[in-house]
């Protein structure tokens, strides 16, 4: 719509201009015709840069082959020749101002008798062609290169969501071979010792009580590896008694108190009515928490003044936000270029409540993390009430 209106502006400000040096062997009608494939071409420019030009520079030599002196509509020959130097290659655009400059010449030399003038206005001519060609082709090369940027940060930012993907597929992966080779060999000792029970507890009960309690102590050690192999993909966890419960909602003050005595200035904000999460909701809240701090102890740098842990109970989901006043920007933790898998672990532990956790710097200063937990059918008040959808 817009190259219309500037095509269509400049043919009505030519047509009068046109009757008025209109050759008298010629009929007005075909001069009309030929501003119009002059001026309307231009419609075309976005799609089409070369073909318009051709257009555009065929209907001006076909007026100064018929003697028509150069109109105002011939500024869109001009026009043409910016969008093919902003839009096309070097070299066509080159080509193009050569065509240019072989008009002006022409022209210069039909309706320029006086040689002076003549070579003051081919000089002119020449400067405005150069010009308007150096001023498309800036524009173009700067286009370029903006898209060029553009590319490399779609480019960039599907990298490193891949190299995040890459991470958590690979941190499965280890965990299900791991886990594989403790549950099978354990499960293997466990059967041969059971089967040997068995046939001893009759004939030799002594054999028996030994095999059972190879069979506790095999056990217990499964999940001790187990427990030790799942401690250290996350950095920074504290080590655990093998036997404790895993740690839920009820450690997160004990946690915060830790974290404080490290000397990081944190402090638990509780708003809304708290419920009874199960257990493994609680252990995601908990991890979550502890993993966000681990990162502001490690990234926040020295401007750190305070943290802030928030749980917010809403009606039907559970906010935690980790908040801090530091550096911010700086150092984005989790982030692929970095290296580490903090906020790749913490995403997967939503994404199994079908939950959502964003992250970056805040617009005052300093990093959040905000995750977003759906309070199910399940959970509880903290009455020990079932609620349902209905109570709530």
């Amino acid at each position: 719509m817009v190259d219309g209106a500037v095509a269509g502006a400049v043919f009505l400000y030519n047509l009068p201009v046109q009757a008025a040096y209109t050759p008298a062997h010629l009929p007005y009608i075909a001069l009309v015709a030929l501003s119009a494939g002059l001026c309307f071409a231009y419609i075309f420019r976005r799609d089409r840069p070369v073909g318009t030009f051709a257009v555009m520079a065929l209907a001006s030599f076909a007026q100064w082959l018929l003697g028509v002196i150069p109109l105002p509509a011939a500024i869109m020959l001009f026009f043409g020749l910016y969008n093919v130097a902003s839009r096309c290659s070097r070299r066509v655009s080159v080509v193009a101002a050569g065509v240019v400059e072989l008009g002006a010449v022409l022209a210069v030399l039909r309706w320029e008798p006086d040689p002076k003038s003549a070579g003051i206005q081919l000089f002119y001519n020449t400067i405005f062609i150069v010009s308007v060609w150096i001023w498309g082709y800036t524009i173009g090369t700067r286009r370029a290169y903006l898209a060029s940027l553009e590319e490399r940060a779609v480019r960039l930012e599907r990298e490193r969501d891949n190299q995040a993907q890459l991470a958590a597929a690979a941190e499965r992966a280890r965990i299900a071979r791991e886990m594989h080779d403790v549950v099978s060999h354990s499960l293997s000792v466990m059967v041969v010792q059971a089967d040997g029970a068995v046939y001893s507890l009759r004939s030799r009960p002594d054999r028996a009580e030994q095999a059972l309690a190879a069979i506790g102590d095999t056990g217990r050690a499964a999940l001790a590896e187990m427990r030790r192999m799942l401690g250290v993909l996350r950095d920074g966890e504290p080590e655990h008694d093998s036997y404790a419960p895993q740690p839920g909602m009820a450690q997160l003050e004990q946690l915060v108190e830790d974290v404080r005595r490290t000397g990081l200035p944190v402090e638990l904000t509780v708003n809304g009515v708290p419920r009874v999460l199960p257990t493994g909701m609680g252990l995601a809240v908990y991890r979550i928490v502890q993993e966000a701090l681990t990162n502001t102890r490690k990234h926040a740098g020295p401007s750190l003044s305070r943290a802030q842990v928030r749980l917010w109970y809403g009606q039907d989901a559970l906010e935690i936000r980790i908040s801090d006043d530091g550096r911010g920007a700086a150092v984005l933790p989790g982030d692929a270029a970095g290296g580490g898998h903090g906020l790749v672990g913490m995403r997967e532990r939503v994404a199994a409540y079908g939950g959502s956790i964003r992250s970056g710097p805040q617009a005052g200063g300093g990093f959040a993390v905000v995750a977003s937990l759906p309070l199910g059918a399940e959970v509880r008040d903290s009455s020990g009430r079932h609620t349902g959808a209905h109570d709530r």
